[in-house]
């Protein structure tokens, strides 16, 4: 994540999503004040942290990723027993 000193800037895409019975926290950041990439991580109820390789060019490409995600695998796919694939 972030080094101490430098503030993060959140997407309003960021927040929980609930499916299937399932909710999660969708964190879609970058570092605060530049036009660096869109960091992407899904965070499920007992704080397993799921990173995507890479950044995203906007948030919404990232959000939009989550999405599909959800759509081939389920939203399961975040919980600390279903092995991932990001």
């Amino acid at each position: 994540m972030a080094a101490p000193d430098r503030k993060l800037e959140f997407s309003p895409l960021s927040g929980r999503v609930t499916r299937e019975g399932v909710t999660v926290q969708v964190h879609i950041y970058r570092f605060a004040g530049t036009d660096e990439g869109w960091t992407l991580e899904v965070v499920d109820h007992e704080d397993g942290s799921t990173v995507w390789n890479g950044s995203f060019d906007t948030d919404v490409e990232a959000y939009e990723t989550f999405e599909r995600c959800i759509q081939e695998d389920g939203i399961r796919t975040f919980t600390e027993d279903a092995p991932t694939r990001h």
